[in-house]
């Protein structure tokens, strides 16, 4: 048996993803995919790359209408799920009608990862659009909420950037290895990390043979890291975050720089026991050892994100290193997980 999954907003580099992720699923048939500018086109045609598949032959994209989208989950729309590959602000249009019927939803937007209706204002610059819905997801890092995950109907996926950077922090922090304060990140991205959009300073030639940083001081995904810095470490944790677009099409490579809570004489060690005990049976978080460091060639296209650390004896000072696929691990792949296991699945299905 089945399940049926809506995408809504499937046309965009997100929902391209989860359209590649969820037509191999043993356990899930895609049935509907919305999209204002492709509606009435089949799914093979926008992308020539699924032709092949015979649910890409025949499925058409639709108009985002609710009404619609509801007929084509079934007689019990509870038991199906929607993805929501939308921009912020529009996904809670969908969410709150959502909620209200009990249907399972995946949001990939940044709309529910905040549970401060502040914050969402401060950094997106306007009013949350469906405030008595903040705080009621759980926010979908399964490898830190697999537990909650499970029992929950509403879920936020994090943020690609953030991904990368509370993995390899968070165990870290709840083991009090490192301090909460003077926590510098620095990204870098590819440009699909901007989504598919029409601008100029993300055409070829503007991006190509260029480095540059961008959302300094203030990006917009500081108040979802630091939310979940401050849960780990029981206090407020403020970080200073410094995101670089460069010019390649997918991964993120992130490295984090902290200083230790104590002076242990076997620093390295205690990082690495940290990981494993936090880690080490997870199919999707690779540990590496020796002097192997994260690369996004070795994660494109997957939902693996490959961590390392360093310490620094001149100074004292600890460097953590991340690489993940920005639309894998990052977004769409991280979404199709936190479904695997809302539903019973096995957690890899899907993803290898």
């Amino acid at each position: 048996m089945k399940i049926r999954a809506a995408i809504i907003g499937a046309s965009g580099y997100s929902g391209e993803e989860l359209v590649r992720l969820l037509l191999r699923h043993p356990r899930v048939q895609i049935a509907c995919v919305t999209s204002r500018q492709n509606s009435g086109k089949k799914l093979a045609d926008v992308f020539p790359k699924f032709a092949s598949h015979p649910v890409a032959q025949r499925l058409k994209f639709v108009e985002p209408r609710l009404e619609r989208v509801l007929k084509t989950l079934g007689a019990n729309p509870r038991s199906a799920v929607v993805f929501l590959a939308l921009p912020h602000g529009v996904a809670s249009e969908w969410a709150s009608p959502l909620w209200n019927l009990g249907v399972r939803v995946i949001d990939l937007s940044a709309d529910f990862r905040l549970n401060s209706a502040a914050a969402y204002k401060e950094f997106y610059g306007q009013d949350h659009p469906a405030p008595r819905l903040v705080g009621r997801a759980v926010y979908g890092l399964p490898e830190l909420y697999r537990a909650k995950i499970k029992r929950s109907r509403f879920i936020a996926s994090p943020g690609c950037y953030p991904t990368s950077i509370l993995v390899p922090l968070i165990p870290l922090l709840r083991a009090k290895l490192i301090q909460p304060g003077g926590i510098v990140a620095n990204s870098l991205s590819g440009v699909s990390g901007a989504g598919r959009t029409v601008q100029e300073n993300l055409l070829f030639c503007e991006c190509n043979e260029s480095v540059r940083a961008y959302g300094i001081p203030k990006h917009r995904h500081v108040p979802e890291i630091e939310q979940e810095l401050s849960l780990a470490a029981g206090r407020r944790v403020l970080i200073q975050f410094n995101p670089h677009l460069i010019p390649v099409n997918r991964g993120i490579l992130t490295t984090v720089c902290v200083q230790p809570s104590t002076k242990s004489g076997n620093l390295p060690a205690a990082i690495a026991r940290c990981y494993e005990r936090a880690y080490g049976g997870e199919p999707f978080i690779r540990l590496l050892t020796g002097t192997a460091m994260p690369d996004t060639k070795n994660v494109a296209g997957t939902n693996v994100i490959e961590i390392a650390h360093r310490v620094d004896p001149r100074t004292g000072g600890i460097i953590l290193l991340s690489a993940e696929d920005n639309l894998t691990k990052g977004a769409s792949g991280q979404a199709v997980q936190s479904m695997n296991i809302l539903f019973g699945f096995p957690e890899t299905s899907g993803l290898l």
